[in-house]
């Protein structure tokens, strides 16, 4: 039987040299895992991986057992998925991979039509309400990192892995610790699981918005499209993402059983990638090792709130990302190489329902986050075009100031213009920012550079309300027939935990439909 092994290895090693050395009889192995460990290289310790490996001598084979699908053949009310994101993608080609076809139906265009309305957003500010960074085939994720980093423990996390790697992810996806795509990368998996959905018999209707969702009783039967057009289903998923408002507006109208949540705000922060890898790797900083990541914390135990970074994306880019006209976001995006010049990440503060923003009505966290939104618009727009994101030096951020320090470079295309992030922001969020940067600072020396930049606000980070769903089945728990899933629904955390809900979801309805019996 096949062998797995630990070990240490120089970041400069060679696997295959190891061990062919090590285990002579060795004919192939496969790799686990892979994990750097950099800690002290910005003190002149070599960085090293961590390799979790598994061997096979002649006659061999390796663990684990190939997943098996069973042809189920088709619901008899065809499942019907509202939105094409992670969530919603993988609940499809779960239920495809057992015979049974889905409609997906997607407000926007197509992941590389979708390209040509954002570049207009960026270059000209002309917002497209169904096309931008959020809404298209791909979701928010398709403009994003493409971090595949999750901290929950299901047995589909790695499925997600495999299947990317399937649709043409590059194979260390499925083993490398904290796997990364990249925007470019997400673009090309996301057509070919598209084009797949609809070879196994599934639809896909884009450029298609659900207006409502059609109710009897305390089931929801089918939606109605934009185009007044009605399709029913006993099986209905809501994979919407966290920043389709008027879905929550729907569902609150309807007594679907919703509640407020905590969420974060803040800004982005943006240095020279070069700075932020010699902070972290020290002589290491221009080997092989690539752009370096941070992760960096700070409890106020006076506030009991955190300030933390957020979706930090090396070698990438700032990026304009809001869903309406008449409000600014920013966010964060890198391509698989995570060469750019710069660096950036969310610096956000924790925001706490019914303490920062009112809880009677159960959509407060989304006035609270429209109000910043539109704040950062109406400043764009009086100092500049209305385009260009509102930032400030660092230094100056700190000195309460505008205008003293020389304004660094940029990663965004949208441009920037120079405007006091306080009056963006609420005091306590720029308030705990500013005690955080200081704390910061001493653990990452230089952070606090007169060459780092701000740029605000960064708002979506995840969901302000928690659609409430039973525990075993997943469905809604007011509601039959209804499934909110991924991160709009409150239920994930990002592009793997969205997909592993898909996953579930997928699983939930085909045991009820086709009982336990025939999985």
């Amino acid at each position: 039987m096949s062998k797995k092994v630990q070990f240490v290895l120089d970041f400069e090693g060679d696997v295959e040299e190891y061990l062919q050395k090590k285990y002579q009889k060795m004919v192939d192995f496969r790799i686990l895992s892979q994990a750097l460990d950099a800690r002290g290289s910005n003190r002149g310790k070599r960085p090293r991986y961590n390799y979790n490996i598994e061997i096979v001598e002649a006659g061999e084979k390796f663990s684990g057992v190939v997943e098996q699908f069973h042809e189920l053949g088709a619901f008899k009310q065809t499942p019907i998925i509202i939105g094409a994101g992670p969530g919603g993608l993988f609940c499809a080609l779960r239920l495809a991979e057992y015979g049974i076809p889905s409609i997906v139906i997607e407000r926007g265009e197509r992941a590389h039509k979708r390209m040509k309305f954002i570049a207009r957003f960026w270059r000209y500010g002309e917002f497209n309400t169904e096309n931008n960074v959020c809404y298209g085939e791909g979701g928010a994720g398709l403009f994003s990192d493409g971090k595949l980093i999750t901290r929950i423990k299901s047995p589909y996390v790695q499925y997600v892995m495999n299947r990317l790697v399937d649709f043409g992810a590059p194979k260390d996806t499925a083993y490398v610790t904290n796997p990364h795509l990249g925007s470019n990368k997400i673009r090309g998996l996301i057509n070919k699981i598209s084009d797949f959905l609809v070879s196994r018999g599934s639809q896909i209707l884009y450029n298609t918005r659900v207006d409502e969702l059609i109710y009897k009783d305390d089931q929801v039967v089918g939606v109605r499209l934009d185009n007044g057009k009605e399709l029913f289903s006993n099986n209905i998923v809501l994979a919407t993402g966290h920043s389709a408002k008027e879905v929550y507006k729907h569902l609150e109208e309807n007594k679907v059983s919703m509640s407020p949540k905590d969420f974060a705000v803040g800004v982005r922060i943006e240095h020279p990638r070069e700075l932020i890898d010699k902070m972290q790797y020290g002589d290491f900083a221009k080997s092989h090792l690539g752009a370096a990541r941070y992760r960096l914390s700070f409890e106020n135990k006076k506030t009991d709130k955190g300030t933390y970074s957020f979706c930090m994306c090396p070698g990438g880019y700032v990026l304009s990302s809001g869903t309406e006209a008449d409000g600014i976001v920013v966010n964060g995006m890198s391509n698989y190489a995570r060469n750019s010049r710069w660096s950036n990440s969310a610096l956000v503060v924790s925001v706490k329902a019914n303490q920062d923003f009112s809880t009677e009505n159960v959509l407060g966290g989304l006035d609270f986050q429209h109000g910043i939104e539109k704040k950062a618009f109406e400043v764009s727009s009086e100092l500049a075009s209305g385009k260009e994101l509102p930032s400030q030096t660092l230094k100056d951020f700190l000195d309460g100031s505008v205008g003293k320090s020389t304004m660094p470079k940029t990663s965004t295309p949208s441009g920037i213009v120079e405007a006091q992030i306080s009056e963006i922001l609420p005091d306590f969020v720029t308030n705990h920012l500013r005690d955080a940067l200081t704390q910061f600072d001493q653990r990452m020396n230089g952070f606090v550079s007169k060459n780092a930049l701000l740029l605000a606000p960064e708002t979506r980070t995840s969901a302000p309300v928690t659609i409430s769903r039973d525990k075993v089945t997943l469905e809604s728990t007011t509601h039959r027939g209804l499934f909110p899933c991924g991160e709009g629904a409150g239920h994930a955390g990002g592009i793997t935990s969205a997909a592993v809900d898909g996953v579930r979801i997928a699983m939930s309805m085909i045991q009820t439909e086709k009982g336990h019996e025939t999985l």
